[in-house]
């Protein structure tokens, strides 16, 4: 059973960083294990990216964060393009090293940042998903930073002002409450795997029953 980080309505500055350096504990070393062909391979959760295109981004974004690079326009889609294009000619293990560098220095400055940053770190963890499903991993929106993850997705989407909802899930001990907590709507209901609601709330399609009630999936999304 899967016991996620206690988690209270005061944000704890630390938490991305775990959450980062336990994926890269466990992300970097699959990365380099891989042949560069499967680089190439597409990511179906990023329409047109390959896992190269999606690393290229990873790496670019946390590389951004810690060099405090936030441009007009940054993280749009165009934006993300040219991160992607300006690494074109790189060999992957160029690209798993700026990656690892990212994981290892982003937690400090997203700490500071006052929540501003964290739901990059989510994403960053998400997209380490979609990268398994690309590979045939298994593990994606799981395995051992789950905890982490949802502590994290819980500390997200009350920043954000999300609708409320509560989550029992199949696979952690203690239920969570996401979202605005004002009492200005009922929560909606999630029963399911931990695994599927992360993918509810990144945009990703499920792949495993679940049952949401009072909320439409696409109410839950938080990444555009």
């Amino acid at each position: 059973m899967t016991t996620p980080a206690d988690v209270h309505d005061v944000r704890d500055p630390e938490l991305p960083g775990r959450l980062l350096a336990a994926e890269r504990d466990a992300l970097v070393p699959l990365l380099r294990s891989r042949a560069d062909a499967d680089w190439a391979l597409p990511v179906a959760a990023c329409p047109g990216w390959t896992v190269r295109d999606v690393l290229a981004h990873c790496s670019a974004a946390l590389v951004r964060v810690v060099e405090n690079r936030f441009e007009s326009g940054v993280f749009s889609p165009g934006s993300n393009e040219r991160d992607i294009a300006e690494r074109a000619g790189w060999a992957p293990a160029r690209i798993v090293d700026e990656l690892e560098r990212g994981m290892t220095d982003a937690g400090p400055v997203i700490a500071r940042a006052g929540g501003a940053l964290d739901q990059v770190a989510l994403g960053e963890w998400v997209h380490a998903g979609d990268v398994r499903v690309a590979l045939g991993e298994p593990g994606a929106y799981a395995g051992s930073s789950l905890p982490e993850a949802l502590a994290l997705l819980v500390s997200v989407t009350r920043t954000l002002g999300h609708v409320p909802v509560h989550a029992d899930l199949d696979d952690v001990d203690e239920p969570l409450k996401l979202g605005e907590a004002s009492g200005a709507r009922p929560p909606g209901r999630f029963i399911g795997d931990a695994a599927t609601l992360v993918r509810l709330y990144a945009g990703r399609a499920a792949d495993g029953p679940y049952e949401l009630a009072g909320v439409e999936e696409r109410e839950l999304v938080i990444f555009g």
